[in-house]
């Protein structure tokens, strides 16, 4: 492991401009990051998602605006792509998944992470974005076949509607793996989910590799 990679200084300047909307000191640390270690999965959870989570408890106490919240993420979300030449060069093992966020809910970088996840492991992703309605999440299941379906939940209000969906699929694809995982499960709701059958509740984008490295051992 690197110094650079395992500074905290690195993660506190890039937290930094986030708050600050300097986009450039941004990229410089998620440069020098991606330099550093070669483990993408790292960079998305220890820089990004680490980031994105602590901004998005900024701005639930009130420490910081909405304008703020969005810039830091539109911010993380544009500098994914620096990663994308090392992350499509992964050779594909022939599976696929979906990936969404459900009806109301706006959030779609934690989605965007679980996406790229998918393909550094050689899936292809179909990656819906934000606010998927049930009905097209359901078509384009039907029409796509994947090997999982993934659901990225950020606000915990919106759990019961991240229910009805998962049950849907449930119903319709009673053997698709289904996997949620996403920032408001911090609050709780994971019970309510794993009491589906076959659905699993990831607690980070490292569960999310290990599940992904033993679906690969079982092929």
């Amino acid at each position: 492991m690197s110094q650079v990679f395992s500074s905290e200084d690195v993660y506190r300047r890039y937290l930094d401009g986030l708050l600050s909307n300097n986009r450039q000191q941004c990229r410089e640390c998620f440069e020098q990051w991606l330099a550093a270690d070669a483990e993408l999965g790292t960079l998305y959870e220890n820089l990004v998602q680490r980031s994105l989570y602590e901004v998005g408890d900024l701005w639930e106490r009130g420490r910081i605006s909405v304008a703020t919240e969005h810039l830091a993420t539109a911010i993380n979300e544009s500098l994914l792509n620096l990663t994308y030449p090392r992350l499509f060069a992964q050779a594909r093992i022939g599976k696929t998944a979906v990936i969404a966020s459900t009806a109301n809910e706006y959030h779609q970088l934690g989605a965007k992470m679980v996406a790229d996840i998918f393909e550094l492991h050689g899936w292809r992703g179909y990656f819906l974005g934000a606010n998927t309605p049930l009905r097209d999440l359901l078509d384009l299941i039907r029409e796509k076949g994947p090997d999982a379906v993934a659901l990225s939940l950020t606000v915990y209000f919106n759990l019961d509607s991240l229910l009805q969906t998962a049950v849907a699929i449930r119903s319709e694809f009673p053997t698709v793996p289904i996997l949620v995982g996403g920032q408001a499960f911090r609050w709780g709701g994971r019970d309510r989910v794993e009491g589906l059958p076959e659905v699993r509740c990831l607690a980070s984008l490292s569960d999310l590799e290990a599940w992904l490295k033993d679906e690969r051992n079982h092929v």
